[in-house]
């Protein structure tokens, strides 16, 4: 997952392979809830790893009930529900997150329970209205009181003494006009205590997102619930109901995480040699209405098949074509349509979507704004919304996205790195998508392709102990960018040859080109690994800093390594810290930087490292040696040290590596359009 500020999306130009998409929100957190309630044991496949699964799990634990996480998206619940029930551990304060599928469910099923609780989240959480479902169960008889503003979290739940009498005789109002939510919650809720007679829920106004109301009533029936409905206005919770697990229950992955990549196979060219997108995990029996989406892809031009865990997207027509089309079955999906219309001739308008001002954020406000700043002309109503793409790709503008702290806005507008005006997107705050798609940006990045001239590099050269490696490595972090040590790949070159009984001489030259060129090398985090082997400590010795400078005096082994080094340049962007990436590697980069201090100032930090390892010093021999070396990089006959003639030159040896990094980032950030 991106922690980052910010993530910059170069233009991105194709697309194609494969996506396993994570198990569905919706779908986890209910199961989890069932679970919990349910007499026996339940063992969940596939549940989605996210934040907003993580909190129904603490509060799950939290009120007693048992979780064994086995790993693998795989957990096991014991729960409340025994012969005679057990009551959920109180009093309890409970920290729901941002995470209205767990908020909502709970605070009903708790209020039927019995027991004491308070429930709070983040600020955008006590800003999500919960008023109407509070209202339904003061209806039954429970005691339930807001901490905050009325009609929205915190809440208290006082029910200490035990539950109280519940008034069952009449049907339970509830709204269905501004969160299905609501609904849920009693439906899950109820069969609690549809012990000795039917109860029924009536739902005042129109039901929105209905196709939500199909999930949960699909997954009360795996559970042993099954409830009656007339037209979707009225339902009945039979009497003598009672959760029973069902034993083992697969999560299906995610029909509003499909979006995205269905909108992908349908904007973006496939490379050569492959078909468009396919996605595994949905398909087109989903119990999921966001699988519905697939219908509008299809009206926009999108080419569409699948099976019953599959789905294989395609571009059809181009441009796509304008709909206008009601989406209150797929409220969240249809956000993804939102940013589709910026590849569409004419006119888009989603109609009936004002359960969009009541989510993460107010989306409807959200998606008006940052389409907008891509030069979309956009309408929006009290519940619709109408996009104008822009007429020419010179109207086109780059943008850098607010996400509202809203996972779906993160995702959806990444696709507007297709933009035909090629220019670059930033996303703010990426790591937003850990709600329900942790890694939703390295999937996008496994299938997207972008002209590899336009993925970003960031060049920082300079001499042995200037501290090009650690600075290199810290903006490469706060960029989330790649990062390549080429000094590493010398060092490793070294070692291998070595290893292999080479001599690091003209006479072993082509061997160790030979070797160089197969090397199985990868940066992960910290840690740098030659094929199944950590090398990270035995390529940080003094000696192999030496055979790594012998190693890269000859011609041979460093043409070996170039392709190598080419390699590293993948999405999103690269910084590479050497002595040649700005002059030789990659001359083309947009940011050269070459980075010395005085040689008295690289022998003591050399001094203060090694002594910190244990390694006893002479501060003097490592002087000598630092010129020594330097003399013979800056004379070597191939790519010898000097920086790049449209280097900056940025002189650390009065900088901390926090002010040197700050100052190249600096520099990075000057050369951006956003």
């Amino acid at each position: 997952m991106f922690s980052t500020a910010f993530l910059d999306l170069p233009p991105l130009a194709s697309a194609g392979g494969t996506v396993q998409l994570p198990g569905s929100k919706s779908i986890s957190n209910r199961v989890l809830l069932l679970a919990a309630l349910s007499q026996g044991t339940t063992e969940v496949h596939d549940l989605l790893s996210s934040d907003d699964t993580r909190v129904m799990l603490d509060a799950l634990r939290a009120i007693g009930c048992t979780v064994d996480e086995a790993g693998g998206g795989r957990v096991r619940i014991t729960g409340l529900g025994g012969p005679d029930g057990t009551l959920p551990r109180s009093p309890t304060k409970l920290f729901m997150g941002n995470a209205g599928t767990a908020m909502r469910p709970l605070t009903a099923a708790l209020a039927l329970l019995g027991g004491e609780f308070e429930l709070s989240g983040v600020p955008r959480m006590h800003e999500r209205p919960i008023g109407d479902l509070v209202d339904a169960l003061r209806q039954l008889g429970c005691r339930i009181d807001f901490l905050g503003n009325e009609g929205y979290p915190p809440l208290s739940i006082r029910h200490a003494a035990g539950l109280p009498a519940l008034r069952l005789h009449e049907p339970i109002r509830v709204r269905g006009d501004v969160s299905s939510q609501f609904l849920t919650a009693l439906l899950m809720a109820l069969p609690l205590v549809a012990k000795e007679q039917d109860v029924v829920i009536e739902v005042v106004g129109e039901l929105i997102s209905r196709p939500y109301i199909h999930i949960t009533l699909e997954l009360l029936a795996r559970f042993g619930i099954a409830v009656r409905h007339e037209e979707w206005q009225r339902f009945t919770i039979p009497a003598g109901s009672r959760y029973r697990s069902p034993g083992q229950i697969h999560v299906e992955a995610d029909a509003s995480s499909a979006s995205y990549f269905i909108a992908l196979g349908a904007i973006a060219e496939s490379p050569k040699g492959q078909k468009g997108i396919k996605i595994l995990g949905v398909g087109q029996d989903s119990i999921q209405g966001d699988i519905r989406f697939v219908e509008a892809a299809r009206a926009m031009g999108a080419q569409i098949t699948g099976g019953p865990n599959w789905l294989q997207i395609e571009r059809g027509s181009w441009p796509l074509r304008a709909i206008d089309l009601d989406c209150n079955h797929i409220p969240d999906a249809a956000m993804t349509l939102a940013v589709m219309a910026l590849y569409a001739q004419g006119t888009t308008t989603l109609r009936n979507i004002a359960s969009w001002r009541v989510k993460e954020t107010d989306r409807l406000a959200a998606m008006a704004c940052e389409l907008a700043k891509l030069g979309a002309s956009v309408e929006e109503g009290a519940d619709y919304l109408r996009i104008t793409p822009p007429a020419r790709p010179a109207d086109w503008k780059s943008a850098s996205i607010h996400t509202y702290d809203d996972h779906r806005v993160a995702m959806c507008f990444s696709l507007a790195a297709f933009n035909p005006a090629g220019l670059p997107v930033r996303i703010e705050d990426p790591k937003c998508v850990a709600k329900t798609f942790p890694d939703y940006f390295e999937a996008l990045f496994l299938v997207a392709r972008a002209d590899t001239a336009l993925i970003p590099v960031i060049c920082i050269d300079g001499p042995t102990a200037s501290g090009k490696g650690t600075v290199a490595a810290s903006v490469a972090r706060q960029l989330g960018y790649h990062f390549l040590d080429s000094g590493a790949l010398y060092r490793i070159t070294a070692l291998a040859a070595t290893r292999a009984g080479i001599a690091i001489d003209q006479a072993g030259e082509q061997r160790i080109a030979d070797l160089a060129r197969g090397l199985p090398v990868r940066f992960e985090g910290e840690r740098i690994w030659l094929g199944q082997d950590d090398v990270t400590e035995a390529i940080r010795t003094e000696e192999a800093g030496m055979n790594a400078s012998r190693v890269s005096a000859l011609p041979a082994v460093r043409m070996a390594l170039v392709a190598l080094q080419h390699g590293f340049r993948r999405l999103p962007g690269l910084v590479a810290d050497g002595r040649d990436m700005g002059t030789v590697i990659f001359p083309a980069a947009p940011l050269k930087v070459f980075l010395t201090a005085s040689v008295e100032c690289r022998a003591e930090r050399r001094h203060k490292q090694l002594i910190s390892k244990g390694i006893s010093a002479n501060i003097f021999d490592l002087r000598a040696q630092l010129e020594a070396r330097d003399a013979r990089d800056q004379s070597r006959a191939v790519a010898p040290l000097k920086p790049a003639q449209d280097a900056l030159l940025l002189e650390s040896s009065a900088l901390t590596v926090e002010q040197a990094v700050a100052q190249v980032l600096d520099w990075w950030q000057a050369r951006q359009p956003f």
